[in-house]
Protein backbone atom coordinates (compact mmCIF):
# COMPACT_ATOMS: atom_id res chain seq x y z
CA UNK A 1 0.00 0.00 0.00
CA UNK A 2 0.91 3.30 -1.30
CA UNK A 3 0.80 5.89 1.08
CA UNK A 4 0.62 8.83 -1.69
CA UNK A 5 -2.17 6.84 -3.35
CA UNK A 6 -4.41 7.32 -0.33
CA UNK A 7 -3.51 11.42 0.12
CA UNK A 8 -4.65 10.68 -4.02
CA UNK A 9 -7.41 8.81 -3.26
CA UNK A 10 -8.66 11.57 -0.22
CA UNK A 11 -8.28 14.33 -3.09
CA UNK A 12 -9.55 17.77 -2.22
CA UNK A 13 -10.81 16.36 1.09
CA UNK A 14 -6.82 16.16 1.77
CA UNK A 15 -5.83 19.02 0.56
CA UNK A 16 -8.32 20.55 3.11
CA UNK A 17 -6.66 19.22 5.74
CA UNK A 18 -3.50 20.44 5.06
CA UNK A 19 -4.90 24.08 4.62
CA UNK A 20 -6.73 23.61 8.03
CA UNK A 21 -3.62 22.38 9.72
CA UNK A 22 -1.87 25.40 8.11
CA UNK A 23 -4.99 28.10 9.30
CA UNK A 24 -5.11 26.58 12.85
CA UNK A 25 -1.55 27.27 13.29
CA UNK A 26 -0.97 30.82 11.95
CA UNK A 27 0.07 33.29 14.29
CA UNK A 28 0.85 37.28 14.40
CA UNK A 29 4.35 35.93 16.07
CA UNK A 30 6.79 35.60 13.56
CA UNK A 31 9.02 32.92 14.93
CA UNK A 32 6.16 31.04 15.87
CA UNK A 33 5.23 30.83 12.00
CA UNK A 34 8.65 30.10 11.08
CA UNK A 35 9.02 27.23 13.80
CA UNK A 36 5.12 25.90 12.59
CA UNK A 37 6.20 25.59 9.15
CA UNK A 38 9.70 24.27 9.27
CA UNK A 39 7.74 21.21 11.17
CA UNK A 40 5.03 20.97 8.88
CA UNK A 41 7.90 20.74 5.79
CA UNK A 42 8.70 17.44 7.85
CA UNK A 43 5.27 16.07 8.57
CA UNK A 44 5.97 11.84 8.14
CA UNK A 45 3.40 9.64 6.99
CA UNK A 46 0.48 11.49 8.56
CA UNK A 47 -1.57 8.19 9.10
CA UNK A 48 -3.72 9.61 11.56
CA UNK A 49 -5.69 11.82 9.56
CA UNK A 50 -5.43 9.98 6.71
CA UNK A 51 -7.51 7.28 8.66
CA UNK A 52 -10.27 10.08 9.92
CA UNK A 53 -10.38 10.54 6.17
CA UNK A 54 -11.13 7.02 4.87
CA UNK A 55 -13.02 6.14 7.94
CA UNK A 56 -15.38 8.85 7.08
CA UNK A 57 -15.59 8.11 3.56
CA UNK A 58 -16.21 4.48 4.45
CA UNK A 59 -18.73 4.97 7.10
CA UNK A 60 -21.01 7.68 4.80
CA UNK A 61 -20.21 7.32 1.20
CA UNK A 62 -20.00 11.13 1.31
CA UNK A 63 -17.60 12.60 -0.92
CA UNK A 64 -16.55 15.65 -0.04
CA UNK A 65 -16.87 15.31 3.50
CA UNK A 66 -18.57 17.33 5.98
CA UNK A 67 -16.39 19.92 7.48
CA UNK A 68 -16.33 18.43 11.10
CA UNK A 69 -14.56 15.46 9.18
CA UNK A 70 -11.48 17.72 8.37
CA UNK A 71 -11.56 19.03 11.63
CA UNK A 72 -11.47 15.87 13.05
CA UNK A 73 -8.71 14.79 10.66
CA UNK A 74 -7.02 17.56 11.29
CA UNK A 75 -7.15 17.89 15.27
CA UNK A 76 -5.58 14.54 14.78
CA UNK A 77 -2.75 15.81 12.72
CA UNK A 78 -2.04 18.50 15.11
CA UNK A 79 -2.18 16.51 18.46
CA UNK A 80 -0.29 13.92 17.44
CA UNK A 81 3.07 16.31 16.30
CA UNK A 82 2.35 18.09 19.80
CA UNK A 83 3.01 14.73 21.49
CA UNK A 84 6.20 14.53 19.62
CA UNK A 85 7.36 17.89 20.33
CA UNK A 86 7.03 16.69 24.06
CA UNK A 87 8.31 13.48 23.64
CA UNK A 88 11.66 14.87 21.62
CA UNK A 89 12.07 16.80 25.84
CA UNK A 90 11.59 13.76 27.93
CA UNK A 91 13.57 11.22 25.90
CA UNK A 92 15.92 14.34 24.83
CA UNK A 93 15.93 13.13 21.35
CA UNK A 94 18.28 15.10 18.78
CA UNK A 95 16.65 13.63 15.66
CA UNK A 96 13.44 12.62 14.16
CA UNK A 97 12.21 11.33 10.56
CA UNK A 98 15.43 11.85 9.83
CA UNK A 99 15.94 15.89 10.21
CA UNK A 100 16.76 17.76 14.01
CA UNK A 101 14.44 17.86 16.46
CA UNK A 102 12.92 21.14 17.89
CA UNK A 103 14.22 20.66 21.15
CA UNK A 104 18.03 19.94 19.65
CA UNK A 105 17.97 23.08 17.48
CA UNK A 106 15.98 25.67 20.03
CA UNK A 107 16.26 23.85 23.29
CA UNK A 108 13.99 22.26 25.61
CA UNK A 109 11.76 24.99 26.83
CA UNK A 110 10.76 25.99 23.18
CA UNK A 111 9.95 22.31 21.82
CA UNK A 112 7.09 22.49 24.98
CA UNK A 113 5.95 25.96 24.17
CA UNK A 114 5.72 24.68 20.62
CA UNK A 115 3.92 21.57 21.66
CA UNK A 116 1.34 23.44 23.76
CA UNK A 117 0.37 25.75 20.74
CA UNK A 118 0.00 22.80 18.40
CA UNK A 119 -2.24 20.70 21.53
CA UNK A 120 -4.14 23.32 22.34
CA UNK A 121 -4.58 24.26 17.99
CA UNK A 122 -6.22 21.44 17.85
CA UNK A 123 -8.69 21.63 20.70
CA UNK A 124 -9.70 24.64 19.20
CA UNK A 125 -10.38 22.24 16.18
CA UNK A 126 -12.46 20.21 18.11
CA UNK A 127 -14.30 22.85 19.87
CA UNK A 128 -15.38 24.20 16.74
CA UNK A 129 -17.38 21.62 15.35
CA UNK A 130 -20.74 22.12 13.99
CA UNK A 131 -22.46 19.02 15.45
CA UNK A 132 -21.25 16.58 17.82
CA UNK A 133 -18.87 19.35 19.74
CA UNK A 134 -19.56 17.87 23.05
CA UNK A 135 -18.63 14.27 21.93
CA UNK A 136 -15.85 14.93 20.40
CA UNK A 137 -14.24 16.75 23.23
CA UNK A 138 -15.30 14.33 25.56
CA UNK A 139 -13.22 11.58 22.70
CA UNK A 140 -10.35 13.72 22.44
CA UNK A 141 -9.76 14.58 26.32
CA UNK A 142 -9.86 10.84 27.30
CA UNK A 143 -6.97 10.57 24.21
CA UNK A 144 -4.95 13.28 25.95
CA UNK A 145 -5.58 11.63 29.81
CA UNK A 146 -4.28 8.02 27.76
CA UNK A 147 -1.27 10.10 26.58
CA UNK A 148 -0.45 11.20 29.81
CA UNK A 149 -0.63 8.16 31.65
CA UNK A 150 1.28 5.88 29.37
CA UNK A 151 4.52 8.25 29.45
CA UNK A 152 4.00 7.72 33.35
CA UNK A 153 3.54 4.05 33.40
CA UNK A 154 6.55 4.01 30.74
CA UNK A 155 8.47 5.74 33.05
CA UNK A 156 7.61 3.68 36.06
CA UNK A 157 8.55 0.79 34.58
CA UNK A 158 12.00 1.60 33.08
CA UNK A 159 12.95 2.87 36.43
CA UNK A 160 11.39 -0.57 38.29
CA UNK A 161 12.03 -2.85 35.11
CA UNK A 162 9.19 -5.08 35.93
CA UNK A 163 7.59 -4.58 32.73
CA UNK A 164 5.13 -7.50 31.76
CA UNK A 165 3.62 -8.24 28.19
CA UNK A 166 0.02 -6.90 29.65
CA UNK A 167 1.93 -3.58 30.88
CA UNK A 168 3.87 -3.11 27.45
CA UNK A 169 0.02 -3.23 25.73
CA UNK A 170 -0.93 -0.77 28.21
CA UNK A 171 1.79 1.58 27.25
CA UNK A 172 1.79 1.44 24.04
CA UNK A 173 -2.01 1.67 23.81
CA UNK A 174 -1.75 4.89 25.79
CA UNK A 175 1.03 6.70 24.18
CA UNK A 176 0.30 5.32 20.23
CA UNK A 177 -3.26 3.24 19.64
CA UNK A 178 -5.68 5.78 21.60
CA UNK A 179 -5.04 9.04 19.18
CA UNK A 180 -5.57 6.30 16.16
CA UNK A 181 -8.67 5.10 18.39
CA UNK A 182 -9.73 8.68 18.69
CA UNK A 183 -9.20 9.89 15.28
CA UNK A 184 -11.23 7.25 13.82
CA UNK A 185 -14.14 7.21 16.44
CA UNK A 186 -14.49 11.26 16.11
CA UNK A 187 -14.10 10.66 12.31
CA UNK A 188 -17.31 8.39 12.22
CA UNK A 189 -19.34 10.36 14.55
CA UNK A 190 -18.65 13.24 12.52
CA UNK A 191 -20.41 11.59 9.54
CA UNK A 192 -23.13 10.19 12.01
CA UNK A 193 -21.96 6.51 11.73
CA UNK A 194 -24.05 4.01 13.16
CA UNK A 195 -23.03 2.73 16.58
CA UNK A 196 -22.46 -0.88 14.80
CA UNK A 197 -19.88 0.89 12.63
CA UNK A 198 -18.77 3.27 15.51
CA UNK A 199 -17.55 -0.16 17.08
CA UNK A 200 -16.19 -1.75 14.52
CA UNK A 201 -13.49 1.38 13.33
CA UNK A 202 -13.00 1.65 16.96
CA UNK A 203 -11.85 -1.80 17.27
CA UNK A 204 -9.78 -1.14 14.08
CA UNK A 205 -8.07 1.59 14.83
CA UNK A 206 -6.55 0.39 18.15
CA UNK A 207 -5.24 -2.63 16.74
CA UNK A 208 -4.19 -0.85 13.94
CA UNK A 209 -2.18 1.41 16.57
CA UNK A 210 -1.37 -1.37 18.16
CA UNK A 211 0.29 -3.18 15.31
CA UNK A 212 2.14 0.24 14.32
CA UNK A 213 3.70 0.59 17.71
CA UNK A 214 4.89 -2.68 17.49
CA UNK A 215 6.52 -2.89 13.85
CA UNK A 216 8.27 0.27 15.20
CA UNK A 217 9.81 -1.28 18.48
CA UNK A 218 10.76 -4.19 16.14
CA UNK A 219 12.82 -2.03 13.91
CA UNK A 220 14.89 -1.13 17.07
CA UNK A 221 16.49 -4.41 17.08
CA UNK A 222 16.71 -4.28 13.18
CA UNK A 223 20.37 -4.90 12.14
CA UNK A 224 18.95 -3.92 8.53
CA UNK A 225 20.22 -0.97 7.50
CA UNK A 226 17.35 0.42 5.38
CA UNK A 227 14.96 0.69 8.26
CA UNK A 228 14.74 4.11 9.27
CA UNK A 229 15.51 4.48 12.93
CA UNK A 230 18.33 4.17 14.71
CA UNK A 231 18.98 0.42 16.53
CA UNK A 232 19.08 0.08 20.32
CA UNK A 233 17.51 3.44 21.52
CA UNK A 234 14.58 1.69 23.09
CA UNK A 235 16.61 -0.23 25.40
CA UNK A 236 19.12 2.96 26.11
CA UNK A 237 16.19 4.42 27.41
CA UNK A 238 15.51 1.48 29.46
CA UNK A 239 12.07 0.69 27.43
CA UNK A 240 11.26 -3.57 27.76
CA UNK A 241 9.40 -3.78 24.43
CA UNK A 242 7.73 -6.42 22.94
CA UNK A 243 10.74 -8.61 21.09
CA UNK A 244 12.34 -8.14 24.49
CA UNK A 245 10.03 -9.67 25.75
CA UNK A 246 9.15 -12.48 23.32
CA UNK A 247 13.17 -13.26 23.92
CA UNK A 248 12.34 -13.77 27.54
CA UNK A 249 9.26 -15.99 26.97
CA UNK A 250 12.34 -18.33 25.12
CA UNK A 251 14.55 -17.69 28.38
CA UNK A 252 14.96 -19.63 31.92
CA UNK A 253 14.23 -17.26 35.25
CA UNK A 254 18.05 -16.40 35.55
CA UNK A 255 18.49 -15.41 32.19
CA UNK A 256 15.35 -13.08 32.37
CA UNK A 257 16.33 -11.71 35.67
CA UNK A 258 20.60 -11.16 34.23
CA UNK A 259 18.90 -9.31 31.05
CA UNK A 260 16.01 -7.61 33.52
CA UNK A 261 19.16 -6.51 35.82
CA UNK A 262 21.55 -5.06 33.08
CA UNK A 263 18.32 -2.98 31.15
CA UNK A 264 18.25 -1.30 34.26
CA UNK A 265 21.50 -0.51 34.31
CA UNK A 266 21.91 0.48 30.86
CA UNK A 267 22.75 4.26 31.72
CA UNK A 268 26.05 3.39 33.63
CA UNK A 269 27.10 0.44 31.48
CA UNK A 270 25.86 1.19 27.99
CA UNK A 271 28.03 -1.75 27.06
CA UNK A 272 25.07 -3.63 28.03
CA UNK A 273 22.86 -2.52 25.06
CA UNK A 274 24.45 -4.81 22.90
CA UNK A 275 24.24 -7.89 25.07
CA UNK A 276 20.24 -6.90 25.19
CA UNK A 277 20.44 -6.98 21.53
CA UNK A 278 22.22 -9.82 21.01
CA UNK A 279 20.39 -11.89 23.34
CA UNK A 280 17.09 -10.79 21.55
CA UNK A 281 18.31 -12.25 18.36
CA UNK A 282 19.63 -15.69 20.25
CA UNK A 283 16.37 -16.19 21.67
CA UNK A 284 14.31 -15.14 18.41
CA UNK A 285 12.22 -12.51 20.18
CA UNK A 286 11.85 -10.61 16.82
CA UNK A 287 10.02 -13.80 15.44
CA UNK A 288 7.73 -13.27 18.75
CA UNK A 289 7.00 -9.71 18.39
CA UNK A 290 5.80 -10.36 14.49
CA UNK A 291 3.58 -12.99 15.21
CA UNK A 292 1.95 -10.55 18.06
CA UNK A 293 1.88 -7.70 15.24
CA UNK A 294 0.10 -10.24 12.77
CA UNK A 295 -2.10 -10.66 15.58
CA UNK A 296 -3.40 -7.25 15.83
CA UNK A 297 -3.15 -7.18 12.28
CA UNK A 298 -5.59 -10.09 11.90
CA UNK A 299 -7.63 -8.18 14.26
CA UNK A 300 -7.56 -5.24 12.28
CA UNK A 301 -8.64 -6.62 9.25
CA UNK A 302 -11.62 -8.54 11.24
CA UNK A 303 -13.04 -5.31 12.46
CA UNK A 304 -13.18 -3.15 9.71
CA UNK A 305 -14.69 -6.41 7.34
CA UNK A 306 -17.71 -5.21 9.42
CA UNK A 307 -18.17 -1.82 7.50
CA UNK A 308 -20.22 -1.60 3.71
CA UNK A 309 -18.21 -2.67 0.69
CA UNK A 310 -16.25 0.15 -0.81
CA UNK A 311 -12.89 1.63 -1.96
CA UNK A 312 -12.36 3.10 1.16
CA UNK A 313 -12.77 0.16 3.12
CA UNK A 314 -10.48 -1.90 0.91
CA UNK A 315 -8.10 1.24 1.45
CA UNK A 316 -8.47 0.65 5.35
CA UNK A 317 -7.69 -3.09 5.03
CA UNK A 318 -4.51 -1.97 2.66
CA UNK A 319 -3.47 0.33 5.74
CA UNK A 320 -3.35 -2.42 7.75
CA UNK A 321 -0.61 -4.11 5.40
CA UNK A 322 1.39 -0.94 5.24
CA UNK A 323 1.43 -0.79 9.07
CA UNK A 324 2.11 -4.67 9.01
CA UNK A 325 5.36 -4.44 6.20
CA UNK A 326 6.62 -0.60 6.55
CA UNK A 327 10.16 -0.09 6.70
CA UNK A 328 10.20 3.43 8.58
Amino acid sequence: MNISKLRSFCGSDWDKVNARIGEALKSDIGLLNTTNEMILSHSGKQLRPLLALLVAKACSGETPLPEDSIRVAAASELLHNATLLHDDVADESDCRRGNPTLYSLMGPAVSVLVGDYWLVSAMNEIRSAEHFGARFISIFSRTLTHLAEGEMLQLQKAQSGDTMEEDYLRIIFSKTASLFEAAALAAAISVNASPEMEEAVRQYAVSLGIAFQIRDDIFDYSMDRGVGKPVGVDILEQKITMPLLGAFKNSDAAEEAEIRAKAGLVHEHPEYAGEILDFVRRKDGISYAEKRLNDYIESAKKSVSRLPASQSRDYLEGMTEYVAKRRI
